[in-house]
């Protein structure tokens, strides 16, 4: 990985375009235990929705725009990337999208506030343990709803105090577990919605 990413930096600076070039680097999920890999105090992995299979790296380079080893905490999703890109390229959208740009956080001039903003997440799974059914997880600030196996009850977690994911407090909090449920089922009709039919 570093030999590659390397060829490309390499390749950047011999076209001399290095100081004009955004490098991103992630993930599209977290790290695949069957092959010894380590979340650390995450639970979980690759295609789980549980911390460890959503939670991923992302390094962000710009020589000279982006301070080295600066750090961003507001919650970022991938879906975030391209309105940040976007902006970063002088291109105006003209389709909406969910996504939301993050370009202050990155430059240092203002740090967005993103808890009150709702992400969601959905992945289909074949095999005896998905049968082609959908997974899906809600996040809203600190708390997050999730089922992690078609057949398997919701599970609520407060990730502020529990980053483990260790003490489902669906029981404690009614009122959040419907709230966030709520806005869960919306999105799934949403997204599950024909744009040309009314």
């Amino acid at each position: 990985m570093d030999d590659g990413i390397g060829q490309v930096v390499k390749a950047l600076k011999k076209n001399g375009v290095y100081d004009n070039s955004i490098i991103v680097f992630t993930s599209d999920n977290g790290e695949h235990l069957p092959s010894k890999a380590n979340n650390g105090l995450f639970r979980d992995g690759k295609q789980s929705m549980y911390e460890g299979g959503l939670k991923v790296p992302t390094c962000i380079s710009w020589p000279k725009k982006i301070e080295s080893k600066s750090i961003i905490k507001n919650i970022l999703t991938t879906i975030d990337l391209y309105p940040t890109l976007l902006e970063f390229a002088g291109i105006r959208r003209k389709e909406t999208i969910e996504g939301e740009s993050f370009s202050q956080d990155l430059l240092n001039t203002k740090e967005a506030d993103s808890q009150e903003r709702s992400l969601f997440f959905s992945r289909r799974e074949g095999g005896q343990g998905y049968g082609g059914r959908a997974i899906y997880a809600v996040r809203k600030g600190d708390w997050k709803l999730l089922q992690n196996k078609p057949q398997q009850a919701y599970e609520l977690y407060n990730l502020s105090n529990d980053p483990k994911e260790q003490h489902n407090l669906i029981q404690q909090h009614p009122k959040i577990y419907r709230d966030l449920n709520k806005a869960l089922m919306r999105h799934i009709q949403k997204a599950a919605s024909v744009p040309w039919q009314k």
